[in-house]
């Protein structure tokens, strides 16, 4: 495909996106199965231009005057990849697969139009109804913080201590040019091409062997202050697909008892295939499904070490990975994960001994979800205290005091801070 016919290949698929509210992947891969013509890169080459669309979807409409999908593409042509009007007047040439060629508006538009008066959820690109809760946190930061949040985000690689360490694994992975990560001491931050895409990780030979995992530089980070040790029972009570499960094995040489567990077992599914892969052990409980389900963790009850707590949330420190989700989001959803965050926080209490911890994680950036959560939590729940962050990160990562947000209960990551998502993390300790 030429890159005119991605472009408006681009165009269908936000007008699909506009018109059903659904998921961006689901868009495309609808597209591409009713496209079959289209090869891999092409396919790849046009979710990132919606992407890129999604993440400038509100400040390309303000400087294009219109928020149609050919607008919003055009406007992020101009504005995430930096583009000049010629140079996108040349993708739209009328020709066959093509865009119509730009409007003279569209063209003035495209020259002259500009952010510097746009409000604050326009220039961010975030819908205004987030903004006071993101407010409350970011302060005087909030337009940095946004605008880093609506670029694309890094590829980050976990290197898997169980097999070997990050400098030992450098010399067979030379070839992916990779650099250590800022923080986090496992980490290797892969670059990535002009149009957001890396390798094919997944396809590599020492990922099939077990050395890396793909995971943002945060969610290492956050495994790290769980501060898990040899010799402990850990629950990963939300363990999804697996990934702070294997993180925690990896950091305890398989030296703790892990049991992983989901809600859901269909999250929890690829991480049978990640555990043999790695060589990490953990034991997995899945849930029966059926109208009465069992509790899987009831012999467990008041004798865990460690509970990490890895809540359901928005997702709004995910944004630059998943900028459609931004859209979808409402009030009431926010809602909905609060109860969700209410019953795991309940259930990771009753599993905690005295002394023992929670570690409760979000990719979120809104206080609701964190500090907020751990404000309904400890109102409600007693005989357990927060473990001061400040002190966590300098027992364990003291080169990252300066980059995180120090909140009343725990930390904050954020992209224009620490370069990762947005990964909230704090430790309750059970006093009695």
């Amino acid at each position: 495909m030429t890159p005119a016919a991605r472009c408006s290949a681009a165009i269908e698929v936000l007008a699909d996106i506009a018109a059903r509210r659904r998921p961006a992947a689901d868009a495309l891969k609808d597209w591409g199965l009713s496209h079959r013509f289209a090869g891999s890169g092409d396919r790849a080459a046009i979710a990132s231009l919606v992407y890129d669309a999604l993440r400038r979807r509100a400040s390309s409409a303000w400087i294009m005057g219109d928020d149609a999908p050919r607008s919003v593409l055009l406007g992020s042509l101009r504005l995430q990849q930096g583009l000049a009007a010629p140079s996108i007047a040349a993708l739209l040439t009328a020709e066959r697969f093509a865009p119509e060629p730009l409007s003279a508006e569209e063209r003035v538009r495209l020259e002259q139009g500009d952010l510097a008066d746009a409000p604050p959820a326009i220039a961010g690109d975030v819908p205004e109804w987030v903004l006071p809760e993101l407010e409350s946190l970011l302060g005087t930061d909030l337009l940095p913080e946004l605008k880093a949040l609506a670029r694309r985000a890094p590829l980050d690689i976990r290197l898997n201590a169980l097999k070997q360490s990050r400098d030992e694994a450098l010399p067979g992975l030379a070839h992916l040019a990779g650099e250590p990560t800022p923080f986090a001491p496992q980490g290797l931050r892969i670059p990535i091409g002009a149009d957001g895409r890396g390798p094919a990780l997944h396809v590599e030979p020492e990922f099939l062997d077990g050395w890396y995992e793909i995971q943002d530089e945060g969610s290492q980070l956050a495994a790290l202050l769980a501060e898990p040790r040899a010799g402990e029972t850990i629950v990963d009570l939300c363990a999804g697909g697996g990934g702070k499960t294997l993180a925690l094995a990896s950091q305890t040489g398989n030296g703790a008892r892990l049991i992983a567990s989901d809600d859901d077992p269909r999250r929890l599914a690829p991480i049978h295939e990640r555990l043999r892969r790695s060589g990490a052990a953990a034991e997995v409980r899945t849930p029966r499904t059926g109208r009465a389900r069992a509790d899987v963790l009831a012999d467990l009850d008041g004798t865990v070490d460690r509970v990490v707590v890895d809540a359901p949330c928005t997702g709004a420190g995910t944004w630059r990975r998943n900028p459609d989700a931004k859209w979808r989001l409402r009030p009431g959803s926010l809602e909905t994960r609060i109860a969700e965050q209410t019953a795991v926080l309940d259930r990771a209490a009753r599993l905690v001994r005295p002394g023992g911890r929670i570690v409760y994680i979000t990719c979120s950036l809104l206080p609701r979800e964190n500090d907020g959560a751990l404000d309904a939590f400890l109102g409600r729940t007693k005989g357990f205290a927060v473990v001061p962050a400040r002190d966590v990160v300098e027992r364990v990562l003291p080169g990252l005091a300066d980059s995180v947000r120090f909140t009343r209960h725990g930390l904050q990551m954020s992209p224009a801070r620490t370069g990762t998502d947005g990964f909230y993390v704090a430790n309750l300790e059970r006093r009695s």
